[in-house]
């Protein structure tokens, strides 16, 4: 349940493939998200989805430019276009903006083996003809990138964020 406050909360419901932003507690944003083809689950190394609390341990390339590619969530000086995608079909891309994720409970997603922010767990930008409203992902929250953008610029770190499996 999320909790009545006057600081931004983002929601993400993986059955609704939908992240929304609350703010005292309407939303205020709404985006279409794709999280884990592998569906919900804490475990180390099972490219699934944590649930529970969490928040924004760190924002990530607030400067960089749209399409900017990441990996180790540095910039690696590409950018993201039809022939990078043809030499690397395979790429999980994570571009333009990354929110990592820590666990905020202790055994369920926060550490040991179910440790979020060990698991690099990211709310992240992808490719824009990544079909959203699916679940595709190896873990993380992807989004288009515009909405990354704008997601980015209304949360900091410790923004708290809620994942359930529904709304």
């Amino acid at each position: 349940m999320l909790p009545r406050t006057d600081e931004p909360v983002i929601h993400v419901s993986i059955s609704k493939q939908l992240l929304s932003l609350m703010a005292k507690q309407v939303v205020a944003a709404e985006f279409s998200i794709s999280t884990a083809a592998n569906g919900p689950g804490e475990e180390q190394n099972s490219g699934c989805t944590p649930r529970g609390w969490h928040q924004v341990r760190a924002k990530i390339g607030a400067n960089v430019p749209i399409n900017t590619v990441f990996q180790g969530r540095r910039p690696t000086g590409e950018i993201y276009g039809p022939d990078l995608a043809a030499r690397y079909p395979n790429r999980d891309w994570i571009l333009t903006r990354i929110l990592w994720l820590s666990g905020l409970e202790s055994g369920k997603n926060r550490l040991g083996h179910v440790d979020t922010m060990r698991r690099y767990i990211y709310i992240h930008g992808s490719p824009d003809t990544a079909e959203m409203g699916m679940p595709r992902s190896h873990g993380c929250i992807r989004m288009h990138n515009a909405d990354i953008v704008d997601l980015f610029q209304l949360v900091s770190p410790g923004t708290r964020v809620w994942i359930s499996e529904f709304w």
